[in-house]
């Protein structure tokens, strides 16, 4: 399994059988460009432009945009209903995290959840191997309250996302920069990587962060 960051809440997951990207989002909002990218799978996680912009991933994808079970080439997913703040959707209304199990690997996208969850609904999403987890705060948790949910969950691997970088976009500026969660990790040192690859056996007890670059 490879996985690259496309940037703010968007990742391309590719196995030997398939591809999924996760919240395409609009240039123009985010800030950065998007890149061209081709998919059998888009995962989006609530109805925001930053987010929802399926008409940029190319091949014509499955687009799961709602709670439930779902499969396609080798990929399994399960979608929770959250929310994106902290009152029960009142304010920023829903969120989909998104639970995809392939390879052997079990990888938790949280799209932009506001809250931290209770342990029941944790214990729900089971075992996750990796969490793709938003840190930058004010729209969604910030890096107090996403280290709150890794010590919850538990991943092998934590990648953050969703946070505050090189925008050209005034309300993405607001979001805090990477390194204030890399503090709260105890990671300040370590390097972006251009992409991740991995294999069931790599997986080890020792939880790590990994930082990674825009592709």
């Amino acid at each position: 399994m490879e996985i690259r960051y496309l940037g703010h809440s968007s990742f391309l997951i590719k196995t030997k059988d398939a591809r999924l990207v996760t919240d395409p989002f609009d240039p123009k909002t985010v800030g950065i460009k998007y890149p061209k990218v081709e998919s059998d799978i888009i995962t989006v996680s609530h109805d925001h432009d930053d987010h929802n912009q399926i008409g940029l991933v190319e091949n014509n994808p499955l687009v799961i945009n709602m709670p439930g079970e779902f499969e396609k080439k080798g990929m399994r997913i399960f979608g929770f209903q959250s929310y994106h703040d902290d009152k029960k959707g009142e304010e920023k209304g829903e969120n989909i995290i998104f639970k995809i199990e392939t390879e052997g690997i079990t990888i938790l996208h949280c799209g932009d959840i506001g809250y931290v969850p209770d342990d029941n609904f944790i214990d729900v999403l089971g075992v996750i191997d990796v969490l793709l987890v938003p840190v930058g705060g004010n729209y969604t948790v910030d890096a107090g309250q996403a280290a709150e949910l890794v010590k919850k969950i538990e991943p092998k691997i934590i990648i953050p996302m969703h946070f505050g970088m090189n925008s050209e976009s005034p309300e993405k500026s607001k979001l805090a920069p990477v390194s204030e969660f890399l503090k709260k990790m105890s990671s300040e040192n370590i390097s972006a990587v251009p992409k991740l690859v991995l294999k069931k056996e790599d997986l080890t007890e020792e939880m790590k962060v990994v930082l990674m670059e825009n592709s």
